[in-house]
């Protein structure tokens, strides 16, 4: 992100007032055809029609704002008003954020989405407000898998020693130590050029993510593991977010929830949609040995279990483990 964009930016925001001001920014790291992308024009059209023309909405899509951590650092300092981010970055905020990524915690995405809409995403938000950040829901990224150059890797014993790249999110980080790879984490936007150059192996993501920023093209293996889910939370800044008047608090949730639904609908239809786009382009796909993950990731669940035990009990109650 350049720094005059941000100073021209800052120097708006500040001219423009507080909360109430006419043109509002929502920032995303997405490119088009992801279901992030579409629903944030969607909550910009939803929010402007809610608050009666009164405030317009620029988008800024495909990380033109900075990847995920400069859009949070952004959102914070009122630069950026709502971001539809990504559960790594926003754990190196509110670590009990990244909770919704434990290993194999979520048997589907809608049982995800129903621990996230229930008291457990409140118990987030609350976590989050003490960060400068507001919650306004969860909209979806996937259950994830492997994309690697050169070979399947069906077995946990298969990972060792290779680089893998993850997203700036310790969970993820202890999950693949776990497994025996060598994780090391980037920016998503920086990720094609790594893989191309040889400085990973391979990298994690849900099929939609994969296909939709091209990453089949250099990476032709996918070992289908389903070994993490990841939300994308649409977080506001906090100073802005108090600054509202209740009207435009309403238009800002309700905004979010539905522009969700369809998010959520198209993450839930993307795995049988992209897959056989990418099989035709000649990427070959296997199933992973799901009980020799579970038992390979078991101490990561330990570790947090005993560091956040109340959420990580109410995670399982929620999410029909116990």
């Amino acid at each position: 992100m350049k720094t005059t964009l941000l100073a021209v930016l800052a120097a708006t925001t500040l001219a423009a007032g507080t909360a109430q001001a006419d043109k509002i920014i929502f920032a995303h790291g997405a490119n088009p055809g992801n279901p992030r992308y579409v629903a944030a024009n969607d909550w910009a059209d939803l929010y402007a029609k809610c608050t009666g023309g009164k405030t317009t909405v620029q988008v800024a899509p495909s990380a033109t704002m900075g990847d995920d951590v400069e859009m949070l650092t952004s959102t914070i300092g009122g630069v950026i008003n709502v971001t539809a981010n990504s559960q790594g970055p926003v754990a190196q905020i509110v670590p009990e954020v990244g909770l919704l990524g434990l290993p194999f915690l979520f048997k589907d995405l809608p049982t995800a989405w129903k621990v996230e809409d229930g008291p457990v995403g409140k118990m987030l938000d609350e976590r989050a407000q003490k960060h400068g950040l507001k919650i306004l829901g969860f909209w979806d990224n996937g259950l994830r898998n492997i994309s690697t150059l050169k070979k399947l890797v069906p077995e946990p014993a298969d990972l060792n020693g290779m680089k893998i790249r993850t997203p700036p999110d310790q969970m993820t980080i202890d999950i693949f130590k776990a497994l025996g790879a060598a994780p090391a984490p980037l920016a998503f936007s920086e990720l094609p050029t790594a893989l191309q150059s040889g400085v990973f192996d391979g990298q994690e993501n849900p099929l939609i993510n994969i296909y939709t920023s091209k990453i089949y093209e250099i990476t032709k293996f996918i070992t289908m593991t389903g070994h993490k889910y990841e939300s994308t939370p649409v977080v506001a800044g906090l100073a802005w977010w108090q600054g509202l008047d209740q009207k435009s608090k309403d238009c800002a949730l309700s905004a979010t929830a539905e522009a969700g639904k369809i998010q959520r609908e198209m993450s839930l239809k993307a795995d049988a949609e992209v897959r056989p786009k990418m099989e035709a382009a000649g990427v070959k796909f296997v199933d992973a040995d799901h009980a020799a993950y579970v038992k390979a990731t078991a101490p990561v669940y330990e570790k947090y279990a005993k560091q956040y035990p109340k959420i990580v009990a109410a995670l399982e109650k929620a999410a029909g483990l116990k």
